[in-house]
């Protein structure tokens, strides 16, 4: 009844409204309710449905107006062409991986991890308190909560070997996500117009914090089990390098993991060369077949500098992350942060402290690898089954993504919108490399929203890759 009462009442005002002047204003609820003979909420309910349809706009405390109808007119801004000179960076703007996509698309792109695979509970029981303590007034340290400085290091410290000595919570400094400690990190170590050697392929994000730092991107090549170590000193005596950016388990965008020899011997190169090794542990709590153990724990010559974020594992809204340095690079950092931000919200760093040191954080990690494994060979049958051209490079023993290969002549770009087209969104390999691709790739996430669809979602991707290359 309700309902049908509230549709009379939008469409006699929007006759009225037809023939109203613009910023005409409408007659009151009061008014409205009598002439009508309706409820206040029907008649409210009828608003919102002309506000919707943007017929007419509410100004609180004033009415409800016709809405007012301005003229198009073309802006021009051709003078901030002159204000703001060469851009600083040629790169798109919104990589595929932050995309927002219709609810019915099958969705193979994100970097993150559906809602399912995070401790939904744990966050929400965490704001609710973190919004009942001093966290939402008072100003937290520069460098952090110490409780939360106090966990990032005692995390490294449980898996030091016996002679290495772990660091101190002094030597941690928090940041708002992992993209603001590689800014930081980057424009602190390297510098401007100076060489950084990174992995290829790796995380765009590195990429994009690096050309922001106006650092000098030098790509060493990386395969399932890491980069070569005599490319990397090659690397360093060329280029002379200070710095060396890796994801040593479960990289992004390939899921691979440097084997313990490879890990030794890429720290001793570092160490000969007098450098720094970034070591990005983003994937950390997403081990499947593997428990990373950061190459940070063994090192206590301030060499290595380590990484660590709880953004996707915990939640998207929790941006929490900390890089752990020692020495006078680690009071650079800080410096450098200080000037960036001031600070990272209380609030949020008092929701990561309770999430991590509660009980069930434990229990839901033990768990969250048997979900993640299950996804990925769901995802890695229904390639088999139904994309046999797009070929992974590995089956990675933790992390997000499966890294896949195409064939040759492939044209990616044209594959991504003909996939869309059908309703899937996957992420060109191109977005990963440094410099030109050595091939075509596909990134394809697996702890995605509805692995129910990645057989569909499979099946249009194979169907696309044959337009391209029919037998």
């Amino acid at each position: 009844m309700s309902d049908d009462s509230s549709s009379r009442i939008v469409a006699d005002l929007r006759d009225w409204i037809a023939s109203a002047p613009s910023g005409a204003k409408l007659p009151s609820t009061r008014t409205l309710v009598a002439r009508y003979t309706a409820s206040p909420v029907t008649v409210q309910k009828a608003l919102r449905t002309l506000v919707a349809q943007g017929l007419v706009e509410s100004r609180p405390g004033v009415g409800t107006f016709v809405r007012v109808v301005r003229p198009a007119r073309s802006a021009d801004y051709s003078w901030q062409t002159a204000a703001l000179g060469t851009p600083r960076s040629r790169r798109a703007q919104l990589f595929t991986s932050l995309r927002t996509v219709p609810n019915d698309t099958i969705a193979l792109h994100s970097g993150y991890p559906d809602r399912e695979l995070l401790p939904v509970r744990l966050v929400r029981a965490a704001f609710t308190r973190a919004a009942r303590s001093d966290a939402v007034l008072d100003r937290p340290p520069t460098a952090g909560l110490p409780e939360l400085q106090a966990w990032f290091a005692t995390e490294l410290a449980t898996v030091a070997p016996a002679a290495v000595m772990p660091p101190m919570p002094s030597d941690v400094i928090v940041f708002a996500g992992s993209q603001s400690g590689l800014n930081t990190t980057f424009q602190s170590l390297v510098g401007p117009g100076r060489p950084l050697l990174v992995e290829s392929p790796t995380y765009w994000g590195a990429l994009m914090a690096a050309e922001r730092a106006g650092v000098r991107v030098i790509p060493v090549p990386s395969g399932p089990h890491g980069p070569r170590p005599e490319e990397l000193a090659r690397a360093f005596e060329q280029t002379g390098a200070r710095a060396f950016y890796a994801q040593p388990h479960f990289a992004n965008p390939t899921g691979a993991q440097w084997t313990p020899p490879a890990a030794d011997r890429v720290l001793e190169v570092v160490r000969e060369h007098g450098a720094f090794l970034v070591e990005d542990d983003w994937a950390h709590d997403f081990g499947i077949e593997s428990v990373p153990v950061p190459l940070a724990a063994r090192d206590d010559s301030g060499h290595v500098i380590y990484l660590r974020s709880l953004t996707k594992s915990v939640s998207p809204s929790v941006r929490i992350a900390a890089v752990v340095a020692r020495g006078p690079a680690r009071d650079r950092i800080l410096s450098d942060a200080q000037a960036e931000s001031m600070y990272v919200s209380g609030l949020l760093q008092a929701v990561a402290l309770d999430i991590v040191t509660h009980p069930g954080w434990r229990t839901h990690l033990r768990g969250l690898g048997p979900r993640l494994a299950n996804r990925r060979d769901l995802l890695l049958t229904a390639l088999r089954e139904h994309a046999p051209g797009v070929v992974p490079e590995l089956v990675p023993r933790g992390g997000l993504n499966l890294w896949a290969r195409l064939p040759e002549r492939t044209d990616v770009a044209r594959l991504i919108r003909d996939c869309e087209a059908a309703g899937v969104i996957a992420a060109p390999g191109d977005e990963w490399f440094p410099g030109e691709p050595p091939g075509a790739y596909l990134r394809l996430n697996y702890s995605g929203p509805n692995p129910g669809a990645f057989g569909d979602g499979a099946r249009i991707i194979g169907r696309a890759l044959a337009g391209q290359h029919p037998e």
